[in-house]
């Protein structure tokens, strides 16, 4: 029998995916004829979902269903020349301009990695070619053939490409063009690129925090693809604390113990999660960060008096605080924070104390 979990980075998990929340939402959205929001920022810790619900998302939308109603779907990485990739998409959807219209571009599906690129002929009036524009006529033709086009964009950060490109895009969003946007990214990232001057667009644009997984359903995928009993499937459900990429380790080390009852299955998740997660969460916080972490170590909640009496700098309490809210490392309840993900605080005693 095939493993029904993964691990692997972006994939999603046949029938072991746990649908997040805001994922109907988004989804209905864009089932109306006049979506009322263009852009949605998907933002939440390392390993929370974030790429998972994407490619969800992305998936729906290239469903029949859509299709039907005129939707195009156009995933960008942002490592690559953001505005060449989706001029070759949306000329691959039929949308580029006749041979006798468009003298200037020369797009190939090279540019979604074959090799080759869009290329500018060397004639007088090309000199004046400028891709935007270029793109902009495209989505203009679009729209009066009553289609829509979403872009997903994964991992986004303030880099010279996604400036460019997001700049591109709001002027198409004054436009009033048929195009809309899905773009993940951790929350730091989020915030520098929405910080971009002539950026408010993206600014104002929803954010969607990824959740942590229902438990019960967390135990009924275990109970049923593992052949657990409800008691354990619960059990193990608790130990991941809802966090998406425990709760896809755990049942991939419980499907190789085949009984669910190997003694060494909580040591192998928290060296799992030290090696592939916690390192790389760690790395990217600021030292007020984990001055605020390394005092949430010895239980699972703590009143707002008890961190602040123990802080170097209390002024800063709600600006670390708020911050690693966002980011996901810590949760709030009523006036009681802790650490949000399972075994962070083993990881923070065992190795960063």
């Amino acid at each position: 029998m095939q493993n029904p979990f993964t691990t692997t980075f972006s994939k999603i998990p046949d029938n072991t995916y746990i649908s997040i929340s805001r994922f109907d939402e988004i989804i209905q959205n864009f089932s109306y004829d006049n979506p009322t929001e263009s852009v949605y920022k998907i933002t939440g810790v390392r390993g929370s979902g974030k790429t998972v619900l994407l490619s969800k998302i992305e998936n729906e939308m290239k469903s029949d269903e859509f299709a039907k109603k005129g939707w195009i779907v156009c995933s960008i990485s942002p490592a690559r020349d953001m505005l060449q990739q989706f001029a070759a998409l949306l000329r691959n959807a039929n949308l580029a301009k006749s041979k006798k219209e468009s003298k200037s571009l020369n797009v190939s599906a090279s540019v979604m990695g074959v090799g080759g690129g869009i290329g500018l002929s060397k004639s007088e009036p090309d000199r004046f070619f400028d891709i935007g524009i270029e793109i902009s006529e495209m989505l203009v033709k679009a729209k009066k053939a009553g289609k829509k086009v979403l872009i997903g964009v994964d991992e986004v950060s303030k880099t010279p490409e996604m400036i460019v490109f997001a700049s591109e895009f709001g002027k198409w969003l004054i436009e009033d063009q048929s195009v809309y946007m899905v773009c993940t990214g951790l929350y730091e990232n989020i915030e520098q690129l929405s910080n971009v001057k002539n950026l408010t667009f993206f600014r104002r644009a929803t954010t969607v925090m990824t959740q942590p997984l229902s438990q019960l359903r967390m135990s009924e995928m275990y109970r049923n693809k593992l052949g657990l009993d409800i008691e354990s499937a619960k059990k193990y459900a608790k130990m991941t604390k809802g966090y998406a990429y425990a709760f896809q380790e755990l049942g991939v080390l419980l499907f190789k113990s085949r009984n669910g009852k190997s003694s060494g299955i909580e040591d192998e998740l928290k060296s799992e999660l030290f090696a592939y997660a916690y390192e790389k969460i760690w790395e990217e916080m600021t030292e007020g960060d984990r001055e605020l972490v390394r005092l949430l170590i010895d239980k699972e909640e703590y009143k707002r008096e008890e961190v602040i009496s123990e802080m170097k700098r209390p002024q800063n309490y709600s600006v670390y605080r708020d911050r690693l809210i966002r980011r996901g490392i810590i949760s709030n309840r009523r006036g009681y924070i802790g650490l949000a993900l399972p075994y962070f605080r083993n990881y923070v005693k065992d190795y960063q104390m």
